[in-house]
């Protein structure tokens, strides 16, 4: 099946990376993959959460995520969840899954005694807002960390390794990496990987619309996700190692 932008079935769409994007929290991320486009800060808060307090928890820390969608992030308006009352399950659902994500790779430990909270807030989306958000979250993670450690508050930035994250799944029975919106809106099988930089899962989200798909297909699947999530770790890692305030892949190169 022919991609609509014509792109190779395992060609991802262009990323780029902007780091120190806002200036008030500890990190703060532009990410932009294709049309779809997340800001992700994270901030540190001198606290730890209600519920080691209550439990006793002591002499480690806590990363913590939320995650929202601007009204008109999508062709037409959404009400904000907030004039609703409440999140929705979706937004509960991911927020979660970008806490866990975070959590994975840090060292709650050598964090200390504190709290940091990760928001990703899509203002455009078209397709992988989850798996966007996750990306660029390790990098606004990252800079805060190193803002602490800068500051003298913890001897070493406390992270074990990268997190990145891409979809991929069946679109009119073609493979495909990086689904966008139109893709993933018709697709038979959609999946979601979440990966350590050093190569091992950390999250699998893999659901069949109408037909079961085989292990085959799942071994595939993982197969693009795991290139996919090389290539973003890579990109990751020029913004880390080389200090740069902004890198791309793909086309936006």
């Amino acid at each position: 099946m022919q991609r609509s932008d014509g792109r190779r079935r395992n060609q991802m769409r262009p990323v780029t990376i902007v780091r120190h994007y806002l200036q008030h929290p500890e990190g703060a991320v532009l990410i932009q993959v294709g049309g779809t486009e997340v800001i992700c800060t994270a901030s540190v808060e001198d606290e730890r959460p209600r519920f080691m307090k209550t439990q006793n928890i002591r002499n480690k820390g806590w990363v913590t995520a939320e995650y929202s969608m601007l009204p008109r992030s999508t062709h037409d308006r959404m009400q904000r969840e907030v004039t609703r009352g409440q999140a929705s399950g979706r937004t509960q659902e991911i927020q979660r899954l970008i806490g866990r994500s975070m959590r994975a790779v840090t060292d709650l430990k050598e964090l200390g005694e504190r709290t940091i909270w990760i928001d990703c807030d899509v203002i455009q989306a078209d397709g992988g807002t989850r798996t966007s958000a996750i990306t660029g979250a390790f990098i606004a993670l990252w800079d805060a960390c190193k803002w602490l450690e800068d500051c003298g508050a913890i001897k070493k930035v406390p992270i074990e390794t990268n997190v990145a994250a891409i979809s991929v799944g069946v679109v009119g029975g073609s493979l495909m990496l990086d689904l966008s919106y139109e893709e993933d809106s018709k697709a038979d099988v959609d999946m979601n990987i979440v990966m350590a930089g050093d190569g091992r899962f950390i999250e699998l989200q893999g659901t069949a619309e109408e037909n079961p798909f085989s292990k085959g297909e799942l071994d595939q699947m993982v197969e693009f996700g795991t290139v996919g999530v090389g290539d973003l770790v890579r990109l990751q890692n020029r913004l880390i190692d080389e200090g740069l305030d902004e890198a791309s892949i793909g086309d936006a190169q």
